[in-house]
């Protein structure tokens, strides 16, 4: 038996394409536009629709380059199987579509993306109810779970606070219960740690933020690790057990998400996400570089009232990051003294742009009370700490004297 060679981390993904065949000698998978697949025999086409052998249907549901792509996400998570959709947001709604019913029951972190926030608010109008706890501290999770339980949901870096959840031992709480465990990676990235080490059965990926990394492509994955016991969750359809256990989870998801409701990623937008995808160790080490940097500069300074950074000795989840994070991310947030104005203070950034993305290329500003968090409301923002000076910083590959220039002479006035 020939032993595979394994690579380094941007090794694998640089030239993840060409293990298998691409016509013409291409370097990059090729953009396939078309949304049907034809077939010689029609005997074959039906067994592709009933499973028995691989192949495409329709477009909403797979297409070779969005393959490729998944092929590189699961390399980077090390999983057994990823499916891509339209966005960050309807990766994270397929686990609620495909995998919840009524009366099942989720424990999730509270500090989470507003958007994420929203949507378990709207899940829990629909019939499952939804537990929102600090996550910080696995007792909290623990305390929360019911008999119905079937999912506990965390994020690794809370966007735009920076909390970080109880990881490890939240993930050894759900290997003894039997559930299922999601984490959302986008504030790490697979570059900089992978859910898998703290038994994360699902796993997310707003691949618009760091993997694509460019800004020029909205997508977003979820990812099967290996380590869930699918025979363990009771809300899986006898329609998908026709598969062996592992493969139970992603064939619904496949099904009852991607394909129903049909959140699908287009071919370009995964072409441009599979690009960026091969620089994102490079851009990232740059960033969270930057990152650190900046988030001294402004703990160091009087005029500033708080800095939200894992980097920071100050952070109250400083030495959880040191122990699982390669490096302390891209994202942080910071309070300004009472007496200055945050949009006057964004209005005099020169580089730093004021733009609600992450992960992108460029050092991106945004006031989070005024937007990403206004629907939310003033009661839910200060229960999750967002201060209304609060200003979140996705920070990006800039010359690091030039952003440090920059953000100091913005406090000058």
């Amino acid at each position: 038996m020939t032993e595979i060679k394994k690579y380094g981390f941007t090794t694998t993904i640089l030239h993840s394409d060409r293990q298998k065949p691409i016509e013409h000698g291409s370097l990059h998978k090729p953009i396939h536009t078309s949304v049907t697949f034809g077939y010689r025999d029609a005997r074959q086409l039906a067994e592709v629709f009933q499973g028995k052998q691989p192949g495409y249907r329709y477009g909403r549901q797979g297409n070779p380059t969005v393959s490729a792509l998944e092929d590189k996400i699961t390399k980077m998570e090390q999983g057994l199987a990823t499916i891509c959709f339209s966005t960050g947001m309807a990766a994270i709604g397929a686990v609620a579509q495909a995998l919840l019913r009524e009366g099942d029951h989720v424990v999730s972190s509270a500090f989470l993306f507003g958007n994420t926030n929203s949507l378990w608010q709207t899940v829990n109008g629909q019939g499952a109810k939804v537990s929102m706890v600090d996550a910080t501290d696995v007792r909290n999770v623990e305390a929360a779970i019911t008999p119905a339980t079937r999912i506990v949901f965390v994020e690794t870096i809370a966007n735009p606070r920076t909390q970080i959840a109880d990881l490890k031992r939240i993930g050894q709480l759900c290997r003894d219960r039997g559930i299922l465990y999601v984490v959302d990676n986008t504030m790490t990235s697979p570059y900089l740690f992978r859910p898998k080490m703290v038994g994360a059965g699902l796993v997310v990926n707003a691949l618009t933020k760091s993997i694509g990394g460019h800004g020029n492509a909205l997508g977003g994955s979820l990812t099967d690790t290996g380590l869930y016991d699918w025979t363990k969750f009771p809300n899986i359809f006898d329609s998908y057990k026709k598969y062996v256990p592992a493969q139970w989870g992603m064939a619904q998801i496949r099904a009852k998400s991607l394909r129903d409701f049909g959140g699908t990623l287009g071919p370009e937008a995964a072409h441009h996400i599979a690009v960026g995808s091969e620089t994102m160790a490079l851009r990232l080490d740059r960033e969270c570089a930057n990152a650190l940097a900046l988030a001294r500069m402004l703990e160091a300074d009087d005029r500033i009232a708080a800095v939200y950074y894992p980097g920071l000795e100050s952070h109250p989840q400083h030495g959880i990051a040191s122990e699982l994070f390669a490096r302390y991310g891209s994202l942080f947030s910071f309070e300004l003294r009472k007496d200055i104005d945050c949009f006057d203070y964004l209005n005099r950034l020169k580089l730093a742009i004021p733009a609600s993305n992450l992960g992108d290329t460029r050092t991106l500003v945004i006031p989070v009370a005024h937007t990403i968090f206004y629907e939310m409301g003033a009661e839910r923002r200060a229960e999750m700490g967002i201060a209304e000076s609060l200003i979140r910083v996705s920070v990006g590959i800039e010359d690091t004297d030039d952003l440090l220039e920059d953000f100091r002479d913005a406090l000058s006035g």
